[in-house]
């Protein structure tokens, strides 16, 4: 039976090891990210992935099944990291609904210029309307979109019943707040053009005045005429 110290000593390279292979794996994503935005998924090779991420073709097959596996990582990655604010700013039930409304259209907003590869890609790949159990990419994402869906739902549901979001079916509401977002987002030069510093087709401000004026009832909260 091993002492103490040599199950201190275990555990300590185990934890390295993990350590280890969460970071080869994401710089793997970060390089298949890249190369999936610029090039496509068809005319994406993972000897390109590799290549970039600085490994050899058979590691990256001791991290992803296949291109399909890894393409659809690349989504489950980045949904994993937009769920929890998503969740934070529905959750927060001492907030104003439609200054969480405000809160999720500029945390959407910034995901999307934060990580504007994988935005493109999103854009590019994702179709709400038309997603398939089919393809591992929506099997990814579709999960996600709904619950996505359902707590935009309650939001909506939360200000009608405070007399702050306008009367009307909240799931459609909850589908137009999203069909909006997406519509900015798909002529964001920010995301489109991967330029950070490139100027808004539309301002920002006048977004949040339009989502206030479609779904707010009452006096204005952002304090415009």
């Amino acid at each position: 039976m091993p002492d103490a110290a040599e199950t201190s000593t275990r555990s300590r390279r185990e934890e390295r090891r993990q350590l280890q292979h969460g970071v080869s794996r994401s710089q793997l994503l970060d390089a298949a990210e890249e190369i999936f935005a610029r090039k496509g998924f068809h005319e994406t090779t993972l000897k390109e992935v590799a290549e970039l991420a600085e490994f050899s073709v058979g590691s990256v097959y001791s991290f992803f099944q296949s291109k399909d596996d890894l393409f659809a990582q690349v989504f489950v990655r980045r949904g994993d990291e937009f769920m929890p604010e998503l969740r934070a700013i529905v959750d927060d039930t001492a907030a104003d609904p439609v200054e969480a409304l405000h809160r999720l259209v500029d945390f959407e907003i910034g995901f999307f210029r934060e990580h504007s590869r994988f935005g493109r890609l999103y854009l590019s790949y994702s179709s709400a309307t038309m997603m398939s159990t089919d393809r591992k990419i929506d099997v990814a994402t579709r999960q996600r979109y709904d619950e996505a869906m359902t707590l935009q739902t309650k939001l909506m549901k939360r200000g009608q019943k405070a007399g702050v979001i306008r009367t009307g079916d909240p799931q459609v509401l909850a589908r137009m707040f999203s069909g909006l977002i997406g519509a900015y987002q798909s002529l964001d030069p920010a995301v489109v053009s991967d330029d950070r510093d490139a100027t808004e087709r539309l301002a920002l401000d006048d977004l949040h005045d339009i989502v206030e004026s479609t779904f707010a009832v009452g006096p204005r909260r952002r304090g415009k005429k």
